[in-house]
């Protein structure tokens, strides 16, 4: 394969994933020599490096476009807040979900939801609003995850067989929480961005309680 080609197809590749790419896959299903992806990685680490918004990283064989940690407190000042907009409104499918269909695992609640829950589950688990409550007999044996007590006292509702229907779930937590525009974690800081997201890593098990 043409490098300069190459060069402009791994950038969009790792562009449009957002996710971490395996090295080894991008070498198989492209089919390359191996010298050939560790040209276009070295160029592509040159461009993006130093001054760059953007940084090409590398961890356990994957690559990843980053943004620069050098300039993480001005990002932080314009994208936190549309983050937690838009994280409230996750969280409160997703605790709404979780507390209908308990115990319940990741991928069923991303199958429902349809997007990837990792961050959203992260942040549930951190304020105590969910915890691990086993695990699926089947295949992987998947985490369970169910409701807490804080649940219950932080939404007023005193048994999960007090549960009101989904949408009247859905707006007493909006209730509680405060105005729309705050979102649902108004009152918590949000976690510091991470040059690799934990989540990237696999389930943070080891980071949980009672795990």
């Amino acid at each position: 394969m043409d490098l300069t080609k190459l060069d402009c197809i791994l950038e969009s590749l790792l562009f449009l994933s957002g996710d971490g790419l395996s090295v080894a896959q991008i070498k198989d299903l492209l089919e390359l020599q191996q010298c050939e992806l560790d040209e276009a990685v070295k160029k592509l680490k040159k461009k993006y490096s130093g001054d760059s918004g953007i940084h090409l990283i590398s961890y356990n064989g994957k690559l990843q476009l980053s943004s620069n940690p050098a300039y993480g407190d001005e990002v932080a000042k314009v994208l936190n807040p549309i983050k937690e907009k838009a994280l409230s409104t996750a969280t409160l499918e997703t605790v709404a979900i979780i507390a209908y269909k308990q115990p319940i695992t990741r991928v069923e609640l991303e199958s429902i939801r349809g997007v990837s829950c990792d961050y959203v589950i992260d942040t549930l688990l951190e304020h105590n609003l969910i915890e691990i409550v086993g695990r699926k007999d089947s295949v992987g044996k998947p985490l369970l995850y169910g409701t807490t007590d804080e649940f219950l006292k932080r939404f007023q509702i005193e048994s999960i067989s007090d549960l009101p229907d989904y949408e009247q779930l859905l707006a007493n937590i909006k209730v509680i929480s405060g105005e729309d525009e705050k979102g649902l974690y108004h009152d918590f800081e949000l976690p510091a961005e991470e040059e690799v997201p934990e989540f990237l890593q696999g389930e943070a098990v080891s980071t949980i309680k009672g795990d």
